[in-house]
């Protein structure tokens, strides 16, 4: 397949759409020197966005914790990834939308004056771990550490916080792992590089607070999903040593979907039966 770069296709740039080849910004774009940047990756299903509203209103959101506001409203997001979508024939499909800091007056840290730019793009992406869907993710322990809120903007979704990501998923792959577990900056389990982390223990579901991770809206769906099936949830602080004692494992995110673990270091897990209930009923819910 062609590099992202060089493609054919459409994608939705400032308020017009251009060439997939010609949606292109400046070198001194600040975004590229600071990570002034924010974005969502969404998923299309049968030609409908999934929770497509909550995640244009998190992009705001994002922006705003960013001290960056987006210059389109929540309408003209939806409009321009309906766009976009009609404009490549796509009905299932994955959405980047992207909000930056471009280039303008400003080129150091501070950057009030420089246009605030969108872009949507769309393309056909299949199971983000691969095989790993069906026989369950092979995990790393990251040595990075998720940073505090109060160091960081933690609940928005934003370039910045990704930087640590690539670097653990880099030496996970390294090791055969499809990707890494990040403790918090307190040592307690967090989430995956771009997904958050469910564990079965006695027929009750555990996941981490996100007090210093994304609540992503994969994670809020199967939570809900899961009370609704009288599956109790525990929402809580989760030492790292307790992995032994759980017995299923997955991963949630738009891209992840609902996504089995087998291992995460040396502790193993088994894809069971709420594992792969609650993904088949989020795979049914999301084409519904």
């Amino acid at each position: 397949m062609a590099g992202y770069d060089d493609r054919d296709g459409k994608i939705w740039l400032d308020g017009k759409l251009v060439e997939w080849r010609d949606a292109n910004v400046h070198i001194l774009s600040h975004a590229l020197h600071y990570a002034s940047s924010v974005f969502e990756g969404e998923r299309a299903y049968n030609g409908k966005i999934f929770k497509s509203v909550e995640h244009s209103e998190r992009l705001q959101a994002s922006g705003k914790l960013l001290d960056m506001e987006i210059p389109y409203t929540v309408e003209e997001i939806e409009a321009a990834k309906q766009a976009v979508l009609d404009a490549n024939g796509l009905t299932d499909a994955y959405i980047r939308v992207v909000a930056w800091r471009g280039a303008g007056e400003d080129m150091g840290v501070a950057s009030s004056r420089n246009p605030v730019r969108m872009a949507v793009a769309a393309w056909t992406w299949g199971a983000y771990y691969g095989d790993a869907k069906m026989q369950g993710a092979k995990l790393d322990i990251a040595k990075w550490k998720r940073p505090s809120p109060e160091t960081i903007p933690t609940q928005a979704k934003a370039a910045g916080l990704y930087m640590i990501c690539t670097m653990s998923k880099h030496a996970a792959e390294a090791k055969g792992c499809s990707d890494a577990l990040f403790l918090d900056y307190r040592g307690y389990v967090s989430e995956a590089t771009g997904a958050n982390i469910f564990f079965v223990k006695d027929g009750e579901v555990h996941t981490p607070i996100p007090d210093a991770i994304l609540n992503g809206i994969t994670r809020q769906t199967i939570i809900g999903m899961l009370r609704d099936k009288g599956i109790t949830v525990h929402e809580r602080r989760i030492q790292l040593e307790e992995l032994e004692g759980f017995e299923q494992c997955w991963l949630t995110g738009t891209a992840a979907e609902v996504t089995p673990v087998g291992q995460i270091g040396d502790y193993t897990f088994t894809v069971g039966d709420i594992t792969r209930d609650i993904a088949a009923e989020y795979e049914a819910l999301v084409r519904a």
